[in-house]
This record gives C-alpha cells, structure tokens and sequence, in this order.
C-alpha cells in the first residue's frame, strides 16, 4: 500500500519500542496519521506521496511534554522574581496572572506550543489552573491554539479553591467553589475528551496543588476522574517548603496526604516529585503513578534534584517536562532531556544518566504519564505517526561518529530539523510551517505588555 509519507535514510532510527530497536540506515512510513511501516537499510520501504530525506539525521519519536503552564511565556524571566523560591515567586506572580483572558490564554498557548514543536515536541499537556472570574473559557481557548498549531495536546482542567482568606497562596478572584470546579471538568470532558487510539485532545483533571485546593476537592477529583475514565494530575513533593506545608497543615507528609484522598493510583501522574524518600518511592511504583520530571524549573527555584533513576527502577513512569515558561523559561524538550540526563549522573552516578535513559524519559515515559503506552512516544507499527528529525552535522557534531544518540544530546545545543505531527510537518528545516508566526508575537508582546504594566 502506498503510504502518504516516508521519512527514508536516516543515520540512524531510534524506535524506542518494546525492544528497543535502533535501525542504521532506518526508515518510517505514515499512513492515515499512523505508523504503517518500520525498516532499516535492508528492508525495502514502500512508495510514498511525500518522501523526506533523513541523511545524516537521527530519527526518534516525537518528544512528550507532561508539565507546562503555557500561559505563564506572557511573564517569561520577569526580573523580580528571577532568584526567588516557590512560595514567594507564586504570590508575586499571582496578581499578574489574574488578567488573563481567552485571548491571552490562546495567543500564550500558540507560542508556547510553536516553541515546543521547535524543540522536537509532539505532543503536550498544560496544567491550566488559573480561571480568574469573568476570563471566559480558558481551556477551549488553547485547544483551539493547538488544533490550528497541529500539536497533539492534552490540557487539563486545572483548579484552585482556596485563596488567601482560606490559608492559600492565591488571590480571591482567581479560585472557584468546588463544587462549579467538579462541574466545569465534567463539562470539559464532555466538551473536548477523544477516547479514539490516534487522539489529537484529551483532558485531564488537575487540581493544582495541596496549597490552593481543599482536601474534599482531592477527594471528589479523584472520584469523579474514576467516574469518567480520565487521568489526574497536580503538583507534588516538589521542594522542602511543599513538605513543611503538608506536615504543618495536614498532619502528614505528601506522599500519605496523596494516599489519604485517593491519588495512590495508575491513574496519576504528578509534576516534579522532587522529595520523596526511600519508602515512598517504592510505594509510588507500587501504585503505578506518574512522574513529571522538570529539571530546569527545579534548578531554577532551587527546588532539588528528583531521585529521577530510583524512581524509574521502582516502577515509576517518569516523563520530562518544561514546566512554566516564568520559571524554566525556555520550553525546549531537548534541553530538559539534556538536563535530565546531567541531573542523573550528579545525583545517581555517571554511569545512571545515559542519553538513552533520557530519551526514554522524553518517549515512553511521558507516554507512561499520559496513559498511551504503545499508543504515543515510539516507532512502531500502529503507533503515532510523531517524530522529530535531528541533523548531526557541522561544528557542534564533529568528531562524533561512534553513537548518534549520545551524540544527540551530549553534542549541541540542538533544535529538531523536521517536527512532524500525525503525519504533517510542525517544523521543516527548523522553521514553523505556520504563516501565522509574526502576528502571534506581535498579538503576543501587546498582551505581555499589558498584564506586566499591573505590576
């Protein structure tokens, strides 16, 4: 059968499938948004409607973005709160974001997501759990920024209930009653969940923290993500001020207060899960949940290292994310796959932190987090047609011929030549395929401007 699209002669495939197959001389053919075809040099690959050229390239699927807060590129390295730790930077930040609206929430989205796909990223979530009164509807706002992007996303309905009066970090007009919060998901859901294999947009339920939402909200979240078969998602463990928090507030540390409501499920994944210890490892493993691994964002804030190889030897889907573009700063999956890999040596020894393990932890990992294993996240026959081409040349790449993988990411610093989304060019020759580049950072600096003056 003829395919729509063949991406032929690579230097090299990197599949990351079941067995890890790395296919010298490799080719991919895509059909109907899907993988229909994988080969190395002997195998005969099929004729094609499109045909690009991958020589002197590295093959790999398309990078998975499990934590982001898109939104936040309209305060992207704002000065006073560049050296500050998390609580202080969220209560400064905070009266900033309450201006958000749909066009600010669309126009951030598209950027942030166009930056993304530069870096070799296919597929993203969001944690949009800011939904300041009258700012319309948020969420739809970005869905329709990826639909027109061609990203693959997966935005959750993020929440926050308590505010400042309650004990919370947040202002008062940016939280919601719990009960319109579990109202609104349900709707969410309704409104944009594709169960279909192949799915462009799917939701998740995200209450944002321990600090700015109740206990009954945890609770209730979790019940009614069972009740629609969706995923869940918050911020957990992630610094020494979180665990001072729990213990103080909730008599207990992270990892129970995630046991206690209901969270302790194959149905999680959690951003950051900087601090857990030993014990709680084994039981995050245990329970088959989640890990967004940020290690940027992390460094950042001086938030710690997460025990990124424990986590993923006891079971833990660990996937990679930007996190907020006011803390990272710089979306690009490939510099949080490169920091993940230095992280890990640092922390677990030279030998633990390999570029292999890190493009796991870009794939299969966050495939893992998002609940499309085999789905999303490798090569192979009935997955995703998603991937990222990365040309190996020039002054950076010389000299690195023995292993186009750790050449990938020990070589650099590297943007992906060809993003390719479902079939269709994202990126072509590491330019946006989009016509609507420039009016978008112009609609954008107006709308970053505006919010920044209310400081």
């Amino acid at each position: 059968m003829r395919a729509d699209l063949l991406v032929r002669n690579a230097l090299l495939v990197a599949t990351v499938d079941a067995a890890r197959r790395e296919l010298p001389g490799g080719w991919v053919a895509i059909t109907n948004g899907l993988i229909s075809g994988v080969g190395s040099s002997l195998d005969v690959p099929p004729d094609a409607a499109e045909v690009i050229d991958a020589s002197n390239c590295l093959v790999t699927p398309g990078l998975i973005n499990t934590h982001h807060h898109l939104y936040q590129n309209l305060t992207r390295a704002y000065p006073p709160m560049t050296n500050a730790p998390l609580f202080g930077w969220l209560q400064t930040l905070y009266p900033l974001w309450r201006a958000i609206d749909e066009e600010a929430v669309h126009v951030s989205a598209w950027v942030g997501l166009a930056e993304l796909a530069l870096s070799g990223c296919t597929t993203s979530t969001d944690h949009l759990y800011l939904h300041p009164r009258g700012a319309g509807d948020l969420l739809t706002a970005e869905i329709d920024a990826a639909k027109d992007l061609g990203m693959r996303f997966h935005p959750t309905r993020g929440s926050m209930s308590l505010s400042v009066k309650d004990g919370g970090l947040p202002p008062d007009d940016v939280v919601q009653d719990d009960d319109d919060i579990l109202r609104l998901s349900a709707e969410a859901v309704a409104k944009h969940h594709n169960r279909a294999h192949g799915a462009m947009v799917r939701i998740a339920l995200a209450p944002c923290s321990p600090f700015s939402v109740t206990e009954q909200l945890m609770v209730r979240s979790a019940e009614l993500a069972e009740q629609l078969d969706v995923r869940l998602h918050t911020h957990f463990a992630e610094n020494s001020e979180d665990d001072a928090f729990s213990l103080a507030t909730f008599g207990c540390r992270p990892m129970e207060y995630l046991e206690r409501t209901g969270w302790c499920t194959n149905r999680t994944w959690v951003a950051h899960c900087v601090m857990p210890n030993e014990d709680e490892v084994k039981r995050l493993g245990a329970a088959g949940v989640g890990a967004a691994h940020c290690p940027s964002s992390n460094l950042i804030l001086a938030s710690g290292i997460s025990p990124v190889v424990d986590l993923r030897a006891a079971g833990v889907h660990v996937g990679l994310g930007v996190d907020g573009s006011s803390s990272a700063d710089s979306a690009s999956l490939w510099l949080e796959a490169r920091q993940a890999m230095l992280l890990a040596k640092l922390k677990s020894g030279a030998h633990a932190g390999t570029a292999r393990m890190a493009l796991e932890v870009a794939t299969i990992g966050g495939a893992g987090c998002l609940g499309r294993i085999g789905e999303i996240g490798e090569i192979s026959v009935g997955a995703v047609g998603d991937l990222a081409i990365w040309q190996l040349t020039g002054p950076a790449f010389a000299g690195a011929l023995a292993d186009p993988i750790e050449a990938w990411l020990r070589c650099g610093p590297l943007s992906a030549r060809d993003t390719i989304v479902n079939g269709t060019a994202v990126v072509r020759n590491k330019e946006l395929v989009s016509a609507k580049v420039d009016n978008m950072l112009r609609t954008h600096a107006t709308i970053s401007r505006r919010i920044q003056k209310l400081a």
